[in-house]
């Protein structure tokens, strides 16, 4: 992937051209932003380039940065509205936590990254390898840190790949049961916590589900979980060091207007820790979706456990909890 660039998709003057007058038809149609889709977004000729981004998202090597986004002249709102049009050409928007945001704000709002309950992507702090609880995920880069905040990606069929090859007790390990805390973002009729292993094969796919802050604040919080094993801590183990090892991880650095579109159920992602600067416009700002695939990959019944009904047609993934309807927050809360 470093010596083949074919992931990164630069926006032209054309492209930002078709853009911004797909965003100006929405507003003037007094369409809001979450009932966008592909269809009143029309992008004529970076449509057809979006749906071979979608291929290879979701069905190749599984992520993609288009880059070139124009932040400059744009309010946050047509910013917003821009992005989840771009999002359209790929999945349904889902809600990102329990307060029902289709729309994250990944900055440092100051919270506590040793809390278990903490959500890290509201930290300055390293973001340990994992995958997020939807199909895929987009972040927008509104403005990078002053210094650190890398993106990192690997593949987890590499991983997965690789134990076979040389650890397949350990990989037999991942394809059983691991605790994982909710984080008080409960489902109707769930529990504070869930089980589910980390590599699957189902239907000709291998999708993998891995977040250990997860698995490990479920240990830290919850006295009837289960301890983990020394098998365990060693399968967790060998996944985090295969997934930074130089061999195996891809390290990005964001630029104003990229978009990074991962598929969770392929690719793992982490963050360096990054240092703001001094003023409020000098701290890191990203904008996320987390997704429904279009045409997405079968997966196997457990899943729902995380993601819901898994029901052909219809969206999947997401948090939603009792009482919350999804909103898009344009600032951070």
């Amino acid at each position: 992937m470093r010596a083949d660039e074919r992931w990164l998709v630069p926006l032209s003057s054309a492209y930002r051209e078709e853009i911004a007058a797909a965003v100006a038809r929405s507003a003037e149609r007094g369409e809001s932003i979450e009932s966008i889709t592909s269809g009143t977004f029309r992008l004529p000729s970076l449509g057809r380039e979006l749906e071979r981004v979608r291929q290879d998202v979701v069905h190749g090597r599984g992520f993609a940065v288009l880059r070139g986004l124009d932040l400059g002249r744009c309010s946050r709102e047509e910013t917003v509205r821009a992005f989840f049009g771009l999002g359209s050409y790929l999945g349904t928007p889902r809600p990102q936590n329990a307060r029902g945001h289709l729309l994250g704000h990944v900055i440092d709002l100051g919270d506590d990254p040793s809390d278990a309950a903490t959500r890290i992507y509201r930290t300055a702090a390293r973001q340990r390898f994992h995958v997020d609880s939807c199909d895929l995920v987009g972040l927008l880069c509104l403005r990078p840190s002053k210094r650190g905040g890398a993106s990192r990606l690997c593949s987890s069929l590499a991983i997965a790949e690789e134990l076979a090859a040389t650890r397949p007790d350990l990989l037999d390990v991942l394809r059983r049961p691991f605790v994982y805390d909710r984080k008080n973002e409960v489902p109707e009729g769930k529990g504070p916590h869930y089980e589910i292993p980390i590599v699957h094969a189902w239907r000709g796919h291998t999708s993998v589900y891995f977040a250990r802050d997860f698995i490990e604040s479920a240990q830290r919080r919850f006295p009837d979980v289960p301890r983990l094993s020394t098998e365990q801590v060693e399968a967790l183990d060998a996944v985090e060091r295969l997934a930074e090892s130089p061999e195996l991880c891809l390290e990005l650095e964001f630029e104003p207007g990229d978009i990074q579109l991962v598929h969770n159920h392929l690719i793992l992602h982490a963050r360096e820790a990054y240092q703001d600067g001094p003023t409020p416009n000098q701290k890191r700002h990203l904008l996320r979706l987390w997704l429904s695939a279009h045409d997405p990959r079968p997966l196997p019944p457990v899943f729902a456990e995380r993601y819901g009904p898994l029901i052909e047609g219809r969206p999947r993934g997401g948090i939603e909890v009792p009482g919350v309807s999804p909103r898009i927050p344009m600032e951070p809360e």
